[in-house]
């Protein structure tokens, strides 16, 4: 039996610690503003939740020293788009950050998952704040919540760069016989390094932010680990981290993208054609890599930038999490409003279903009322 990582599990302690005393001390002041201006209050929370995006990357690379290459055409800084990406690991999201916070800016990526994520402590309540898109896989059901969810950032024209993964869940055994059925039943080709893609939502997504004016690009990142392929998180627990990540991104302008329907799942399904090949490759080479040059497009943060960003992380997060800790333990007002929050966050989500739910409740509220509280922000 594997031993349990003293350093995998304060990494999972600290990310942890960080979004529920974020959930309750950052984000938490912050919620009252919902109610008077949707907009505001979203450009505020998404700077609040960018700045522990960058935790788990000070983490992995700082203090593991996971190396990150990203090659490919690289990021237009601060555009919106849609990202999507072969789903290697339950964790490829996390790891997604490190390139992003090179290339592009942390505040604006959201991400579509999983509805039961939602309610885990700490960091589901952080997801909802951030107004990350939930879906349950049922799509006349996950439908609805998109359209409202994406036509809400259209309106308020807040920017969003949306992760998205076709394939539905990570790649296991079992998952992968699950895309062969499918591929044997549809007379597709089988694939061993990607699954088959669902289009339904993809094409969706991007048809909606199209005709909000809301997209600039579609960045279609393949995602590779040479060596420790953490699956999920007990892999981490156990101290099985990736000694690198490889990132190669694809970048296809909105013109360049089909205006159908069916034109657009067959360009997705495409791409996944592409990802298996390209994958194919990468793990036949020696030294394992993408055969493409270093990303095209430079980064948007100078190396010292980003050091100095990791550095701050690991400095601001080690003493915020330690302050909270300490103002628990010393003073009885503290107590009693980290009491009250968490039982907001666990009440709220039986009412109303989310944070998110209640702030399109408030921009509706707001838009009925003559655009009041959505016009602020642009004036």
């Amino acid at each position: 039996m594997t031993p349990v990582s003293v350093r995998g599990l304060c990494f999972l302690v600290a990310l942890f610690l960080g979004s529920f005393f974020g959930s309750v001390f950052m984000l938490g002041p912050v919620l009252p503003l919902m109610l008077v201006s949707p907009a505001w209050y979203r450009w505020v929370t998404d700077r609040i939740v960018a700045t522990w995006l960058t935790l788990p990357v000070a983490l992995l690379e700082l203090v593991f020293g996971v190396k990150v290459v990203i090659t490919g055409d690289g990021f237009v800084p601060g555009e919106r788009s849609v990202i999507i990406m072969n789903h290697r690991t339950r964790l490829d999201w996390m790891f997604l950050w490190c390139c992003l916070l090179r290339f592009s800016y942390l505040r604006l990526e959201k991400i579509c998952l999983k509805a039961a994520l939602k309610a885990v402590p700490g960091f589901g309540w952080a997801m909802q704040v951030a107004a990350f898109i939930f879906i349950h896989r049922r799509w006349e059901e996950d439908r609805t919540h998109m359209s409202n969810m994406l036509q809400y950032f259209c309106q308020i024209k807040e920017p969003l760069q949306l992760l998205l993964f076709p394939e539905g869940t990570d790649l296991t055994e079992n998952t992968r016989a699950r895309s062969d059925k499918f591929a044997e039943k549809n007379g597709l080709p089988k694939y061993e390094f990607v699954l088959h893609p669902r289009t339904t939502g993809f094409t969706f997504i991007v048809d909606t932010l199209r005709k909000g004016d809301n997209l600039d690009a579609v960045h279609d990142i393949t995602v590779a680990y040479p060596q420790n392929i953490p699956q999920t998180e007990r892999h981490l627990v156990l101290g099985l981290f990736p000694r690198e990540i490889h990132f190669h991104v694809r970048r296809y302008g909105v013109s360049a993208l089909p205006t159908c329907a069916p034109d657009l799942q067959l360009w997705c399904q495409e791409r996944w054609q592409e990802k298996e090949n390209r994958l194919s490759e990468f793990y036949r080479a020696d030294p394992r890599r993408f055969d493409e040059p270093e990303a095209r497009v430079p980064p948007c943060k100078s190396q010292l930038r980003v050091s100095l960003i990791k550095a701050g992380s690991l400095v601001f997060w080690s003493g915020f999490i330690s302050a909270a800790c300490l103002g628990l333990w010393l003073w009885a007002p503290v107590r009693i409003y980290f009491l009250l929050m968490v039982i907001f966050f666990l009440g709220q989500q039986r009412v109303t279903g989310g944070v998110e739910l209640m702030e399109l409740a408030c921009h509706r509220y707001w838009s009925s009322r003559g655009g009041g509280g959505v016009e602020e922000k642009e004036e």
